[in-house]
C-alpha cells in the first residue's frame, strides 16, 4: 500500500544529506525521460531491535521503473522533488519468501577445507563450501554438532515485513538515451540487512576464535604518541553521523566522548551543557574545539571510567569500536555512568587501522560487524530500546581525496540503546 506522507517524516530533521545535495530548485516532475534522484530507506524490527537502512538511488525511470513494484512506479509518476512515499510491504514483495528447501545439512569437512568450523549464528560466503567457488553470496549456519552444520541460504530479511520509504530529492530531465547499465535499486537497498539481526533471537558465536586478538599487541598510547589529525572518511558520511546526532542529541546535555579524537563528529548547532573527550592522544583532544574538557585514558589497559555512577545524559564513540579488546567491560562501565535513558550510540565505517584492529572485523561482512556491536549491547543486559542504523550508497564529494577511485561515500553504520539503569 502506497501512502503520501508529510516532509520530514521519512528522515527525522532537516539535516540527513537527502536534504542537503548542492542543486538549485527545479519544478520539474517525474516522467518516463527523468532521471530521479531518491533516499530510499527501509525499516524493519527484530524481537531485540528495530532497524534502518538508507540508500541513494539515482533511477532512470525508462530504464529501471519496471524493477520497482508496480504501486511505487505508479506512484512516483507526476512527483516533484520533496515528495515523500511510504510503502508497507509483506515478505516476498521485494525479497524472497523463506523457503524450507533452501536450508541445507553439511559435514564439516565441507566447509573451508575442514580447516575450520563455522559458528553458530555467522554468515559467511558460500565460496567457502565444497562446490561452491567463488561465490560471494552469504549463508547462515543456524545449527552444528562435531560432524556436521545446517546452512541456511535464505535471503537475510525472507519473511519479515518491511516498510520502505522514498523521498524524492530532485528530478532531471534526461536530454538522451546513451545506454548503460541497468539497477536494480530495491536489491541493493536491502542487500546486507538482516545479517546483523540475531537468528531466533539467539546469541551470535562471535566469541570463540580469540576473537580481540590484534596484529600488535603493544601499548596502544605508543602507537598514538603522533596526531593524526585528519578525517578518517569522507565530509558526506561525517555529515551523516552529524545528522544522526542532531537527532538523537538534545540541548544542554552532558556528553562523554569516548575514544575521542581530534574532532566529535556533532551537529556545529547542538548547544551541550558539557562535552568531555576521552581519549589516548593529548594533541588530538586539544585539537577538538568541541569538547569543554578531555582525559587520557586507554581503554583496553584500564576499561574502569573515571567517572562517578549516573553522571552522563548520553555516550558517543565513533569510529573506534573495532579497537575494543575489553569490550563487555567498557560497556558494563558506560552504562553504569549513564543516567537512565541516557543513549550510548556507536557509529563507525569500513575503514580502520589493520595492525590494531581486532581479528574478527576485517573477517565480518559489513552488516555483521554491526551485529556485533549489537552483540555487546545485548550481552550487557543493561540497555534496551536497540536500534541499528546504516547510510550506503551516498555520492562522494568530488573534491574527496578518494574521489578517482570510488564515486561512492564512505557507508555509515550505527547502533544505540538506552541505559536502563
Amino acid at each position: 500500500m502506497i501512502q503520501n506522507s508529510p516532509p520530514g517524516k521519512a528522515y527525522p530533521d532537516n539535516n540527513h544529506p537527502a536534504t542537503q545535495k548542492k542543486s538549485e530548485p527545479t519544478a520539474e516532475i517525474i516522467g518516463r525521460k527523468s532521471i530521479a534522484n531518491l533516499g530510499l530507506q527501509l525499516r524493519w524490527s527484530s524481537p531485540s531491535t528495530r532497524h534502518t537502512e538508507t540508500y541513494y538511488a539515482a533511477l532512470n525511470i525508462w530504464r529501471e521503473a519496471d524493477l520497482l513494484p508496480p504501486s511505487l512506479s505508479q506512484a512516483l509518476m507526476g512527483q516533484k522533488a520533496g515528495a515523500h512515499l511510504n510503502l508497507s510491504l509483506e515478505g516476498g514483495a521485494i525479497t524472497p519468501i523463506y523457503r524450507e528447501d533452501l536450508v541445507y545439512r553439511f559435514q564439516i569437512e565441507n566447509f573451508a577445507g575442514g580447516h575450520q568450523v563455522p559458528r553458530l549464528g555467522r554468515f559467511y560466503p558460500k565460496r567457502l563450501l565444497t562446490g561452491f567457488t567463488g561465490d560471494p553470496i552469504p549463508f547462515r549456519c543456524t545449527a552444528l554438532d562435531d560432524l556436521a552444520f545446517t546452512a541456511d541460504f535464505n535471503h537475510p530479511l525472507a519473511g519479515k515485513s518491511l516498510e520502505v520509504e522514498v523521498v524524492v530529492l530532485e528530478v532531471q530531465r534526461k536530454r538522451s538515451e546513451l545506454g548503460g547499465q541497468c539497477v536494480d535499486w530495491l536489491e541493493l537497498l536491502t542487500s546486507g540487512p538482516g545479517i546483523q539481526d540475531r537468528w531466533n533471537n539467539l546469541p551470535t558465536e562471535f566469541f570463540a576464535d580469540d576473537p580481540f586478538r590484534r596484529q600488535d599487541e603493544q601499548d596502544d598510547a605508543r602507537l598514538d604518541e603522533q596526531p593524526r589529525l585528519v578525517n578518517h572518511i569522507d565530509n558526506r558520511a561525517i555529515e551523516t553521523i552529524k545528522m544522526l546526532y542532531g537527532r538523537l542529541l538534545k540541548p544542554d546535555l552532558q556528553v562523554l566522548d569516548l575514544m575521542s579524537s581530534g574532532q566529535s563528529h556533532l551537529p556545529d548547532a547542538l548547544g551541550l551543557k558539557s562535552l568531555i573527550g576521552l581519549g589516548l592522544n593529548e594533541a588530538e583532544l586539544h585539537h577538538n574545539r568541541r569538547l569543554s574538557d578531555y582525559l587520557v585514558h586507554d581503554l583496553n589497559q584500564e576499561p574502569q571510567l573515571p567517572f562517578t555512577d549516573r553522571y552522563f545524559d548520553a555516550v558517543i564513540c565513533n569510529l573506534s569500536v573495532e579497537y575494543l579488546i575489553r569490550p563487555f567491560e567498557v560497556f558494563h562501565e558506560v552504562a553504569r555512568v549513564l543516567k537512565p535513558g541516557g543513549l550510548f550510540v556507536q557509529t563507525f565505517s569500513h575503514r580502520w587501522f589493520p595492525p590494531k584492529v581486532i581479528q574478527i572485523w576485517p573477517e565480518l561482512h559489513e552488516f555483521e560487524r554491526q551485529g556485533l556491536v549489537l552483540e555487546y549491547f545485548l550481552r550487557s543486559g543493561a540497555f534496551t530500546n536497540l536500534q541499528t542504523f546504516s547510510a550506503r550508497g551516498w555520492p562522494r564529494p568530488t573534491n574527496d581525496r578518494y574521489y578517482s577511485q570510488t564515486k561512492l561515500s564512505d557507508p555509515v553504520f550505527a547502533v544505540w540503546g538506552q541505559a536502563t539503569g
